[in-house]
């Protein structure tokens, strides 16, 4: 070959990869925009689909409870015992998800797109594997039943609760599934479809639940079981939404079966973010198992009052944890890109809006609790022991608001253990204790105050592992100005 022949070779070559790499930047274009679009409206644009997708999951949620309890106290009770099951199965795929998330955006925030692609994929395969574990629950939902009731509640409960637990645990892949596509969208900025995937399933749940629960148009009325049909297959459509979305509009991660091959660093890297993250949701699930146990030496109806207020708390915190959400990938893209200015606005302000919106969570639950606790048809000594819980507890939010948008920066900069932490020593080593304590000194009403008191702790641990995230981490990163210029060399020039 002369060498005529080899440089013209060469030159095409050249030109090949050039225009390779131009389409594989074209392709991966849209999520440059969480590294220079203008922080405030970007954190709004992308916050606000997620706040309303998981308003609209709140509502997802609390439509069963609310149907529920015009249909039976007993079914409603039911509902309550199964719920730190479903806390459980939601820890494991909001866990995984955001582990994925994190890394996923971190990775397209430094252009190692083919890292970001093999992140994507064993997500899912992580999502099989969890799934595994609550397919074993729902086996033996009968006996776990009989361990929380602990014969302190009718046959009928009893019944109710085992069919609604063992079909959401049977059919809790969807759910996983759905968390993992969600994600998937979230850490490529595409947050509108996530919005449409949440609205679909819950006006799908919305319009079945009624017909499967009360037994309309020729369908029988089966309460409980009902219920936990409607929501899972309300699941299995925003599954498949998802996975539509995803292949349509996602050209950022090119998803094949082909490519689902298990990578043991990825995964590990996955769940190095996402099992603080899982350990931290499951702690609400222990949190709630042992407070219904503390609240059952009173009544079943205190347990389904707390059953009640847990519904509605996430009717207002999901809005908050949107908002966490949409930080999560914008923090963590502009630490990949090493752009401090960006990510230390980010945190500013979804910390603002973190106490705004619980503050006026806090009103509404000052001011209205009766008419909170009518929706559910709760008759009225479970209104006044409702009314007493809202208030008391929602004394708490503006910090749950604070500590939860700090949690977004453990996540986005791999340091969710710091959130594992705090919700270790808040849901457990002092509420736990507290709750009890308070139930034998002050009775039912007196339970509500450990809420608060465990408040103090998480806010003052999040305060003290923010101080170190700065002095170890963002301290270390370039200062640059409002376009990316490192100040250092500006000044030098």
């Amino acid at each position: 070959m002369s060498e005529k022949q080899r440089k013209e070779i060469n030159e095409e070559t050249q030109i090949g990869e050039s225009k390779a790499s131009e389409e594989h930047e074209s392709v991966h274009r849209d999520s440059d925009r969480l590294g220079t679009e203008p922080v405030h409206p970007l954190l709004l644009k992308m916050s606000a689909p997620l706040m309303v997708s998981m308003f609209v999951m709140a509502l997802y949620n609390i439509v069963d409870s609310i149907y529920l309890g015009h249909y039976s106290t007993d079914s409603l009770t039911a509902v309550s015992y199964c719920f730190p099951f479903q806390n459980l199965n939601i820890a494991f795929g909001v866990g995984s998800s955001i582990g994925m998330s994190a890394l996923l955006s971190r990775y397209l925030g430094a252009k190692e797109y083919d890292k970001a692609d093999k992140v994507a994929h064993n997500g899912f395969i992580i999502a099989c594997i969890n799934y595994l574990l609550f397919f074993v629950i729902g086996c033996f939902a009968e006996p776990i039943i009989d361990l929380v009731t602990e014969g302190q509640t009718n046959a009928m409960v009893v019944s109710e609760a085992t069919s609604y637990l063992r079909i959401t645990q049977w059919l809790s892949i969807a759910p996983m599934i759905q968390q993992m596509f969600e994600r998937l969208l979230q850490g490529t900025g595409k947050t509108n479809y996530i919005f449409l995937m949440q609205l679909s399933a819950t006006l799908f749940n919305a319009i079945v639940d009624p017909i499967l629960i009360f037994g309309l148009f020729g369908f029988p009325a089966m309460g409980a079981k009902g219920a936990a049909l409607a929501t899972v297959w309300g699941q299995i459509l925003g599954c498949i939404l998802g996975h539509i979305f995803n292949k349509k509009f996602n050209s950022e991660i090119s998803l094949s079966i082909k490519r689902l091959r298990p990578h043991l660093q990825t995964m590990k890297d996955i769940y190095k973010i996402g099992i603080p993250t899982i350990i931290l949701q499951s702690v609400g699930a222990v949190m709630t198992f042992s407070l219904n146990k503390i609240l059952n030496m009173f009544s079943p109806l205190a347990v389904t009052t707390f059953g009640v207020y847990f519904k509605l708390q996430s009717f207002m915190f999901m809005p908050l944890f949107g908002m966490n959400n949409a930080s999560v990938p914008i923090i963590a893209y502009n630490y990949g890109a090493d752009r401090r200015d960006r990510l230390e606005r980010t945190m500013h302000i979804g910390a603002r809006y973190g106490v705004g919106l619980m503050a006026v969570g806090t009103l509404i639950f000052w001011l209205f609790p009766e008419e909170l606790m009518a929706l559910f048809n709760s008759p009225p000594e479970m209104v006044a022991m409702g009314v007493v819980a809202l208030r008391t507890i929602s004394i708490n939010f503006p910090f749950a608001g604070y500590a939860i948008m700090r949690g977004a920066t453990f996540q986005a900069l791999g340091k969710s253990v710091y959130s594992m932490n705090i919700s270790l020593v808040r849901q457990l080593v002092i509420i736990i204790p507290c709750a009890y304590i308070y139930a034998k000194l002050g009775g039912v009403n007196a339970v509500w105050w450990a809420f608060p008191t465990a408040e103090i702790a998480g806010v003052s641990m999040s305060i003290i592992y923010m101080l170190r995230i700065r002095r170890t981490i963002i301290s270390k990163m370039t200062p640059r100005d409002e376009k990316g210029n490192p100040l250092a060399q500006k000044a030098g020039a």
